[in-house]
């Protein structure tokens, strides 16, 4: 029996659903391909009115302070001296569940940071893993759909969960990180936040340089057992909101050290993999850390609602020195976060407390929409270029200029010579102490083995084994013993 083919709303055929369109086999993503964006605008119409994902969150105010000199590397002006501090907001956040859901439960954190600097507000939307499930926005939606509650039984159903990720191999890296130690973090305060993605920096001088984030805990890493999380979720279901509120108000501010991974740019296109492939780290020996600064939370949001549920974060809210990279996926994040925005508080969302620049003032020709508050009117004109002292481009670029080349199209074939699924989930497989990994292996299995069809728990079992063979066949044989039970 042949199977209906995917199509767009329209009724046209579907030809790839698995690869953006882009500018060239490694290129940015097109704004010409329609699937893709009506895909990621319909996505981000489907809940209302809180978050599609992310929508249980906690936030703080606090500073970030320059403690290394990184001139030599961008121009951003936040980042220009040593010593100088900056306001910043921080929401935490789960992934999968809705706004009533627990805090202590395994799933990745969001860690969403803007920085109110004094040539606008930069936001760097990361999680508190450095890879993610997968590479491509296109499939977003449907990765989403797979973790969210099913929409006949009402709950996260694990057929659905690890149905997806046995059709993205590419998603074994992450599924490691998850079920591993740090699935369950202790508190918002005793874990990492990463940029994942990797960004563009640009310094005075126009060079290029590839970037990761990395902000280490100062508190130290924490994390809780699948039976302590479900033993505090049951107690106290907003424990980690709980215990940042009452940190901060105790004058116990938490901190983290920022760090990035610098590349210059020129290295990106002879690496051996992918180094703007989301689902993969870029190695310390390779590309060390470096120290940036510290950031500080010592205050609380006055209005949990106007403050944190309405706070607004999109990665395409860069700063002069700060720019994208060719990440595929953070390319259809530049679109989906601001959209989602727009429709879920509004067009005038920015002109909030929280979401408004705090160093500076925005001055553009955005006029009228609901909720319009910013007082531009009267005899200022609406439109650009204008003989009457309005606004003017600088004509300078945030970040320096990405070449592209090649045909347009979907592309799935690799740039780099080392680009598979498995290898780096491997790595992380054996960086792991035995403990460590025993508690993994008994993870995955204990979700994996309540998949109903075995074809999904074999093509799972075919990812582990192709990271690692020890790693697979443990986990083959621990989800063996509990489907004979």
């Amino acid at each position: 029996m042949s199977k209906r083919v995917l199509t767009t709303e329209s009724g046209a055929p579907v030809a790839d659903n698995q690869n953006s369109a882009t500018a060239g086999v490694g290129g940015p993503i097109l704004l010409q391909d329609q699937h893709l964006l009506e895909k990621l605008a319909r996505f981000n119409r489907e809940r209302i009115p809180e978050r599609v994902v992310h929508a249980r969150g906690s936030g703080a105010y606090g500073y970030f302070e320059v403690t290394d000199d990184v001139t030599g590397f961008t121009h951003a002006d936040f980042l220009d001296t040593v010593g100088k501090r900056t306001e910043v907001f921080l929401r935490f956040s789960t992934v999968a569940d809705n706004l009533g859901g627990a805090d202590a439960v395994r799933d990745p954190r969001g860690f969403a940071l803007k920085f109110y600097t004094e040539e606008g507000n930069y936001d760097l939307v990361g999680n508190n893993t450095p890879v993610f499930f997968i590479k491509d926005p296109i499939k977003f939606p449907d990765f989403i759909h797979s973790q969210k509650r099913d929409p006949f039984t009402g709950k996260q159903e694990p057929d659905n969960v690890w149905d997806f990720w046995a059709h993205a191999p590419e998603a074994t890296h992450q599924v490691t990180w998850l079920m591993g130690d740090r699935g369950i973090p202790a508190s918002y305060r005793h874990m990492n936040g990463y940029g994942s993605h990797t960004y563009q920096w640009t310094n005075a001088e126009g060079e290029a340089f590839f970037v990761k984030y990395h902000f280490k805990t100062n508190q130290g890493v924490r994390s809780l057992s699948g039976e302590q999380g479900q033993e505090l979720a049951g107690k106290d279901p907003n424990s980690h909101q709980t215990d940042l509120l009452q940190a901060i108000e105790r004058g116990v501010n938490p901190s983290w050290t920022l760090y990035v991974q610098l590349m210059p740019a020129a290295e990106a296109a002879d690496y051996r993999f992918n180094p703007f492939d989301v689902t993969k780290v870029w190695p310390h020996k390779d590309y060390p850390l470096q120290r940036v600064g510290r950031l500080v939370l010592d205050r609380n949001p006055d209005n949990v609602f106007a403050e944190v549920e309405q706070a607004a974060f999109s990665p395409n809210n860069f700063v002069p020195g700060i720019g994208p990279s060719p990440d595929k996926m953070l390319q259809g994040r530049l679109f989906a976060y601001a959209d989602a925005h727009r429709y879920r508080l509004g067009v005038n969302h920015t002109q909030l407390a929280v979401n408004a620049p705090k160093a500076t003032t925005a001055h553009n020709y955005g006029r009228d929409g609901l909720m319009a508050s910013n007082g531009q009117g009267r005899a200022a004109k609406n439109y650009e270029p204008n003989s009457y002292d309005g606004p003017v481009e600088t004509g300078r670029p945030l970040a320096a200029p990405l070449a592209v080349n090649g045909h347009t199209g979907t592309h799935e074939a690799p740039l780099h010579t080392k680009d598979d699924h498995f290898f780096q989930a491997g790595e992380l497989y054996r960086l792991m102490s035995e403990d460590e990994r025993s508690r993994l292996v008994a993870n995955i299995a204990g979700g994996l083995s309540q998949v109903s069809l075995d074809d999904v728990i074999e093509k799972n079992l075919a990812h582990f084994h192709a990271a690692d063979p020890e790693y697979g066949r443990r986990v083959e044989e621990a989800v063996r013993a509990l489907r004979e039970d």
